[in-house]
């Protein structure tokens, strides 16, 4: 799992490289958080989180302030959140998720790129059963009993555990994430950031050259507005 969370860190301070493009994801989380569960963070666990990694990828409080009021009002245009599956030249498959307030819109765009890439956009239910749902939060150690606080958590679903210099790991479920959160919470525990994540359950090898043409894919695929996340399961 350690080699698991460097891949998730590098790809995290690459998307983060660019702060117009990562505000603007953010965003849409938070419109899409708001409308379904309202504006209070106290009582919406998902805008929490949200909140946390905006302030961890350096989101202004008052951008983010900004947000909230905006997506509380009713003449914001609602984002849905879609998954759209594929396959990528070489049989590499391709998960994407999305938020877009045009669904039809972010369907061709994304079919565009497989098709000029050379892939196919699969129907629902082709590639997904290929990967693990996962959540992961981060926390700040600080004088923390690392053994009795891994040992405390698998009663909460989770499935890694790793410290890191003052930073712990914690790999769980998704369907884990409410309950673990809550017990976090509980303990005061003081969480930089959480996430959903996607990972390949197997992952395929490949020549280099072939890479190319996947890796260009997967570029022009991350770089559309309307994605918030691609994954693959190219080794």
């Amino acid at each position: 799992m350690g080699r698991a969370f460097e891949f998730r860190k590098a790809r995290k301070m690459k998307r983060w490289s660019n702060m117009a493009k990562t505000f603007t994801r953010i965003g849409r989380e938070i419109i899409i958080a708001v409308k379904e569960s309202g504006p209070d963070p106290s009582s919406n666990s998902r805008l929490r989180a949200i909140i946390q990694n905006a302030k961890a990828a350096n989101m202004p409080k008052d951008n983010i302030e900004r947000a909230i009021k905006k997506a509380s009002e009713k003449s914001t245009d609602n984002f849905k959140e879609i998954l759209l599956e594929g396959y990528a030249p070489h049989g590499i498959a391709i998960l994407v998720e999305a938020a877009t307030d045009n669904n039809n819109r972010t369907v061709a765009n994304i079919r565009s790129y497989f098709n000029k890439c050379e892939g196919n956009l699969a129907t629902s239910g082709s590639v997904d059963f290929l990967f693990n749902h996962l959540c992961f939060f981060q926390i700040k150690n600080e004088g923390i009993d690392i053994e009795k606080l891994e040992l405390d958590l698998i009663d909460f679903g989770v499935i890694d555990f790793n410290s890191q210099n003052d930073e712990i790991n914690i790999t769980a479920n998704f369907e884990d994430f409410g309950s673990l959160q809550k017990e976090i919470e509980r303990r005061r525990l003081d969480i930089i950031s959480s996430e959903f994540e996607r990972e390949a359950i197997n992952v395929k090898s490949i020549k280099e050259d072939q890479k190319i043409i996947v890796d260009k894919l997967i570029n022009l695929i991350d770089e559309d507005d309307d994605v918030q996340n691609v994954y693959h399961d190219m080794g």
